[in-house]
């Protein structure tokens, strides 16, 4: 359990970052809106998923607290060295200031969203794992990453970016993220059947 806490960790840490920009991509005259945290975000569930289908609620649960825990210290550490007096040699301190000063605001985004989502996430997989045993692991990874993308998405980009996105351009936002985010783990649920055979592998073996 040790590798995919560190791994859920890190990764939730370094979305958490990079989701201060963001960016478009055009398609024909639209443009869809991302912010960078997408690049790696949807692992997190995908790694949330086989923490919860091999150790269960109550440990996932430890590692999602831990994540929260680590992006809280991740942000004050940034708000702490942006308040601290620049040397005179430094001459990056306003780009500092404008990108990593905008991460307490990710970070309680995340810890918002990631609180509701990954705590749904992992209580949909084990009422679903109570109701149909170990059958239909797909279904129910799908089922629950639908459900909490969704919860996810909202919360996240009501709470890092309404107000900076407006009208149109904020939906834009919330819609294109939570389909970008759910491709992403079709895509990548074929990675969770080794893993959870790996990480089950590993837990009978102690």
């Amino acid at each position: 359990m040790t590798v995919l806490t560190v791994l859920f960790v890190s990764l939730f840490l370094l979305a958490n970052i990079a989701a201060t920009k963001l960016f478009s991509l055009p398609v024909g005259s639209f443009h869809l809106i991302f912010d960078g945290g997408a690049v790696l975000l949807p692992l997190t569930y995908v790694v949330g998923d086989v923490l919860t289908e091999v150790y269960g609620f109550a440990k996932t649960r430890s590692a999602i607290l831990l994540g929260l825990a680590m992006s809280a210290v991740a942000a004050g550490t940034f708000w702490v060295v942006d308040m601290l007096p620049a040397a005179a040699e430094y001459q990056y301190a306003q780009a500092f200031s404008e990108v990593l000063g905008f991460v307490p605001r990710i970070v309680a985004a995340a810890l918002s969203a990631f609180l509701v989502g990954q705590i749904l996430n992992s209580l949909i997989l084990v009422q679903l794992k109570t109701r149909w045993g170990a059958r239909r692991l797909w279904v129910r990874l799908l089922t629950s990453s639908v459900i909490s993308e969704a919860a996810d998405t909202v919360t996240f980009c009501a709470v890092a970016f309404l107000g900076i996105l407006t009208g149109s351009e904020f939906w834009n936002y919330v819609i294109v993220g939570y389909l970008y985010k759910l491709l992403v783990e079709v895509l990548f649920l074929p990675l969770a059947y080794p893993l959870i055979r790996w990480a089950k592998k590993g837990n009978a073996s102690r």
